[in-house]
């Protein structure tokens, strides 16, 4: 059971996020909600399977430690749409959770996330007070969740 707890409290986060100032607040306020996991940057979609496909590589293609995908859905080179496509379509990468992460708040856009596979959707607000509170009940949010 503890080796379990250890392998949960390890789990990396791949944040996939074009914009550097987005990202740099959605790391910190990470922080803030005590979420001490390494965070990888990736800044477009293309390198977010990159790096999975990297990290899946080793000992019959699941990663060494537990890994959960922070996703924008409007990215350069291939946008999060794509990628979860990709992810959910690959034996290796299927089970990987994903959190889209994104200012996208239409219906229409959070079904078709659903649909495609991803496990929550949170919408980034525009005011930069709300964005922080946001990432950081985010940050509660994966502190209590179980990643395998």
């Amino acid at each position: 059971m503890q080796n379990q707890l250890e392998k949960i409290k390890e789990a990396t986060i791949l944040l996939a996020e074009d914009d550097a100032g987005h990202a740099s607040l959605i790391e910190k306020n990470l922080r803030r909600g005590n979420i001490t996991n390494p965070i990888v940057r990736v800044d477009n979609g293309q390198a977010v399977l990159d790096y999975l496909q990297t990290k899946l590589a080793g000992e019959q293609g699941r990663p060494a430690a537990p890994l959960l995908l922070l996703l924008d859905l409007n990215m350069p080179v291939m946008d999060g749409y794509e990628v979860l496509t990709h992810m959910k379509a690959d034996e290796h990468m299927k089970h990987i959770p994903v959190i889209v992460l994104t200012t996208t708040n239409d219906p229409r856009e959070v079904k078709r996330c659903y649909e495609l596979g991803c496990n929550a959707y949170v919408t980034k607000p525009v005011d930069a007070d709300d964005f922080c509170k946001a990432i950081r009940q985010l940050g509660l949010f994966l502190s209590v969740v179980s990643i395998v």
